[in-house]
């Protein structure tokens, strides 16, 4: 029993520290185009923590639900449950890329930035936010994996949108003469890999514990 407590909970462990490792490493990288890119990403990282605990809500919602479902052998709740939490989900990063699009100059402004600072921080809403609804789905899929026993599987795609694909593809953009305005794009795209990840994961779940419909 205490092994299969630890199978779960240690991949949680380190997937929790894997946004602070994410956020150094990033820091780290940024601070080769200028302390007022560190200082953006500061101030949008912030920003973004009112969409994404709304996720990680759903999160913590799914886990049970399927889990829960999933030892009671039920499969039809069980993708029920996968279906409408992944739904709800996305519904929320959707609300969250609108809200932060439209009015990602007021947010910056709000914060009396510098102009540059100001301006980096609303590229990195503008680009950054572009990858939320594969975000979302990641975020869902990662608390799908550990209800359905497959902690390790939850972090190897916390590993991949957030360090192994981000990281690299920050530093190459900075690389670029216009690091500035498209490093942010680093960390959609490590969604969007990770999303791709997640899909073949969630494939080879599925014919394992034979939940194909």
């Amino acid at each position: 029993m205490i092994t299969n407590i630890y199978r779960i909970g240690v991949p949680a462990i380190i997937i929790q520290a894997l946004m602070s490792v994410m956020t150094y490493g990033l820091n780290v990288i940024l601070n080769r185009i200028g302390q007022s890119a560190v200082t953006a990403y500061g101030i949008y990282y912030k920003i973004q923590q009112f969409v994404f605990f709304a996720s990680f809500g759903m999160n913590n919602t799914i886990i049970p639900v399927v889990s829960y479902n999933y030892g009671k052998g039920d499969k039809t709740r069980v993708r029920s449950g996968i279906k409408y939490g992944m739904l709800y989900t996305l519904g929320l990063m959707l609300l969250g890329i609108i809200g932060l699009q439209l009015f990602a100059s007021q947010i910056c402004h709000v914060f009396s930035l510098s102009a540059d600072t100001e301006i980096f921080a609303t590229y990195a809403i503008r680009i950054i936010t572009l990858g939320y609804l594969f975000a979302g789905a990641n975020i869902a899929y990662q608390g799908i994996f550990q209800a359905l026993d497959h902690g390790i599987a939850s972090l190897v795609l916390s590993l991949i949108r957030l360090l192994v694909i981000p990281l690299p593809a920050a530093y190459l953009l900075t690389l670029t003469s216009s690091a500035g305005k498209i490093v942010w794009a680093a960390v959609p795209f490590g969604e969007l890999v990770g999303t791709v990840a997640a899909i073949v994961i969630m494939g080879r779940i599925k014919r394992e514990i034979k939940l194909k419909d």
